[in-house]
């Protein structure tokens, strides 16, 4: 492999497929997940009320990190962009370590979007088995991701509007109960609700604090929008101002939608697996209000997923590109999409399907503390990668970026210190630990193909100036 080929943009060849109203919608979407909808309820079993503190907090860190990669993405903006900055600022082993595993990241979320599809379907229909349905919605997402960028575009626009129109609904229709005390909720439904059964921290602190690791799962995917950036019309126009939305859609879609939701419903009355507002609704006493919702919740997994193919296989034809993978993936079909690599990584979704078949209970719990341990690497090299870039532009090597981050490095000093903090909790919980055990697996999975690599091919581990492609 030759360095000019290595060097190549990694979104040569991308059809710039993505218009303005669809990144818009990309990133409002990848705001709301499953992580809201589903993993909400075992949180406010833990937390209380004061699980919203912890979606606020957690809020502000995620706006620091979106800023940052921001700052990097209108400096040098590609597809595949995380590795890419990992590539050029820490060496090639961070750009092959985090490439892969953000594709990790992807995979395991895809298995968990899955599960809860089929979580979902179980409400209507009970006596399908789970991985029946989660099979069923792998091979129609992995059709759409294989004809075009346009479609997947168009299709996540309309998942992401059903998602915000739905979320926009639900704080109406609660704020109304809270307000003239309509519906089968209307007596108990108070803001006292927040503090009233063992006040804002029922659990303790510690307990709040707990939930950060599923809080952290729930903002997964905010950074999809940096992936589109080779495949962005305007990227200089589209991608700051999807990035500076970021702050009130994060207070309307979790911190509004979860204080409305507390108000109406007390929190006593959520479990783990029932998604919060389909409880709420159900209690609210709507007709087929709670059927709706759930349709809604598919939508947010099927969302979810459909981004999972996206952007695997861009991540894997980015690796491909600097020869850090089969150099097969590099190729893109017809209608100008990564097929191969859009396929491999649906077969490794795959294993959700069979997760599904033999521990349907537990599949969502497996693989969602997989993906934020992944998801955790991927921020803190977007984090450690704009400090050095900060560090460059006020040496002079390096050109000052259009969008730069308020505060410039500082806001991402807080935000490693937060994620390192995330980390420790994790560790210190013995139900989730066990992700750190796979990611130390992985990464000496990593490590190894590394040496294979610098083996094969010594140029490999060469630092090489990056092409750039000064926007704005």
């Amino acid at each position: 492999m030759t360095s000019e080929r290595v060097t190549e943009a990694p979104e040569e060849g991308y059809e710039r497929g993505l218009g303005s109203r669809q990144v818009q919608m990309i990133a409002i979407g990848g705001a709301i997940g499953v992580g809201l909808f589903l993993k909400a309820g075992a949180n406010i079993e833990k937390a209380g009320p004061s699980l919203i503190l912890m979606y606020a907090l957690a809020g502000v860190i995620i706006f620091f990190i979106m800023r940052a990669l921001g700052e990097l993405l209108l400096y040098r903006p590609v597809s595949g962009s995380f590795a890419d900055y990992s590539r050029e600022f820490l060496g090639p082993f961070f750009g092959y370590f985090t490439g892969w595993t953000y594709w990790l990241m992807w995979v395991v979320t895809g298995m968990a979007e899955l599960t809860a599809a089929a979580i979902y379907i179980n409400y209507w229909f009970p006596a399908v088995p789970q991985w029946v349905t989660a099979l069923v919605f792998l091979v129609i997402l992995f059709g759409v991701n294989l004809i075009s960028v346009k479609l997947f575009g168009e299709l996540e626009f309309w998942f992401s509007m059903v998602k915000v129109t739905a979320l926009i609904g639900m704080i109406v229709i609660g704020l109304g109960v809270l307000t003239f005390g309509f519906s089968a909720a209307g007596d108990t439904a108070s803001v006292s609700n927040l503090w009233q059964f063992d006040g804002f921290f029922p659990k303790g602190i510690g307990s709040s604090l707990m939930t950060l690791q599923g809080v952290m799962f729930a903002y997964l995917a905010v950074e999809l929008v940096g992936v589109t950036a080779g495949e962005s019309e305007n990227p200089e126009k589209t991608l700051p101002k999807a990035i500076n939305t970021l702050p009130w859609r994060i207070g309307l879609f979790y911190v509004g939608a979860l204080t409305v939701i507390l108000c109406v419903v007390k929190w006593t009355e959520f479990t783990e697996g029932v998604s919060p507002f389909v409880k709420a609704f159900a209690m609210i006493g709507i007709p087929a209000g709670a059927g709706i919702v759930n349709f809604v919740v598919l939508t947010a997994a099927l969302s979810s997923c459909n981004s999972g193919m996206y952007s695997t296989g861009r991540m894997l034809r980015t690796l491909a590109d600097n020869g850090e993978a089969p150099r097969v993936f590099s190729r893109l079909s017809s209608t100008k999409t990564p097929a191969l690599g859009i396929t491999v990584s649906v077969l490794f979704m795959g294993i959700g399907v069979v997760l599904n078949y033999v521990v349907p209970e537990k599949a969502f719990g497996y693989v969602t503390s997989v993906a934020t341990a992944a998801g955790i690497w991927t921020w803190l090299m977007i984090l450690v990668s704009h400090v050095l870039y900060r560090r460059a532009v006020d040496a002079g090597r390096l050109p000052a970026s259009s969008f730069p981050a308020p505060g410039g490095a500082v806001c991402s000093y807080i935000a490693i210190a937060f994620l390192l903090f995330v980390t420790g909790l994790i560790a210190y919980d013995a139900d989730s630990r066990v992700c750190l055990y796979v990611m130390a697996v992985w990464a000496v999975a990593l490590g190894i193909g590394w040496l294979v690599l610098k083996n094969r091919t010594p140029q490999i581990a060469d630092r090489r100036e990056p092409e750039l492609e000064q926007v704005g």
